[in-house]
């Protein structure tokens, strides 16, 4: 198939939008969208210290690309890139990652839970079982990120959660029925490092794609202890609808932010119409389904 904005050869079909797009137009396409979530969200000002959270796969490394190409001009933003050894046997090799960062030239750093905690995550599942690995390595993988952001000067920590993460993510909240997750607004906490995530407007297929046209030596390979996790089951719920729904994504995380919003506008309450006197909302859907079937 040829390019929707010129002849070129598409390198890839957007079912979302029905655009096919070459090389140079997805890769505008994809910036594009990556820059605005920056901009809307004022992510990055003058004088940050922004680190990529590198865990030498996809998305964190096609995120370090990004940022290098949007911030290597300017004097007034640092970059860097901090990864975590989990201690997970053929899984996530701090060298791998090391050697992504080198390439793209951004300096890096790696802490341990082995030297943290003096336990790696293989012996913690040795101890405890698989039934609670990711939250348990959720909690110490985070806290001594932001342990090392601190150390190392970071004002915001960017991590390569794109769309189908965020979607995933909102839907896992609605079917715990945790209300406190899903409403609880965006803020600095003090000695939290601040996070950003440049690509949750972009699906994961397209972030792949774009770490594939950019980025060498990044890792494909899952973790081994994700088997039994609830956000596998999400995902394949997830995708088999979007596949007949293609803007399902877009709308959960449209709902999450909303529902962060502090500041989101209240619905308006039960009203009488002007024309048929019955309770309505805002609009009469009675009145405006009828003008629109008898064609007024």
């Amino acid at each position: 198939m040829q390019c929707s904005k010129c002849r070129r050869d598409a390198v890839i079909f957007q079912r979302y939008s029905g655009l096919h797009l070459c090389e140079q137009h997805f890769n505008r396409d994809f910036e594009a969208k990556a820059k605005r979530a920056i901009r809307e969200h004022r992510w990055i000002r003058s004088g940050d210290t922004v680190a990529v959270a590198l865990s030498g796969g996809k998305d964190s490394s096609a995120v370090l690309f990004f940022l290098h190409r949007l911030l290597h001009e300017r004097r007034d933003v640092r970059l860097m890139a901090i990864t975590v050894d989990e201690g997970i046997g053929g899984y996530r090799d701090p060298d791998q990652a090391r050697a992504i960062a080198d390439r793209i030239g951004v300096p890096w750093v790696t802490a341990s839970f082995r030297e943290e905690y003096g336990v790696t995550l293989d012996e913690i599942v040795g101890r405890k079982g698989t039934g609670l690995s990711c939250s348990y390595c959720g909690v110490l993988r985070r806290a001594l990120m932001n342990r090392v952001a601190r150390e190392e000067g970071v004002t915001k920590f960017a991590y390569g959660f794109n769309l189908d993460d965020e979607a995933q993510s909102v839907l896992m909240n609605v079917l715990r029925g945790d209300p406190y997750r899903l409403t609880r607004p965006a803020r600095e906490v003090a000695g939290l490092v601040p996070r950003i995530k440049p690509f949750m407007y972009i699906p994961e297929r397209e972030v792949a794609l774009y770490a594939f046209l950019h980025v060498e030596g990044f890792d494909l390979a899952g973790c081994p202890y994700a088997v039994g996790a609830l956000r596998r089951d999400v995902r394949g719920l997830l995708d088999d609808y979007t596949y007949h729904h293609p803007a399902t994504k877009y709308s959960l995380v449209n709902l999450g932010e909303t529902l962060r919003n502090p500041e989101r506008p209240q619905e308006e309450g039960i009203r009488v119409c002007e024309r048929c006197g019955e309770p309505c909302g805002k609009v009469c859907r009675v009145c405006q389904v009828l003008d629109e079937v008898r064609g007024l």
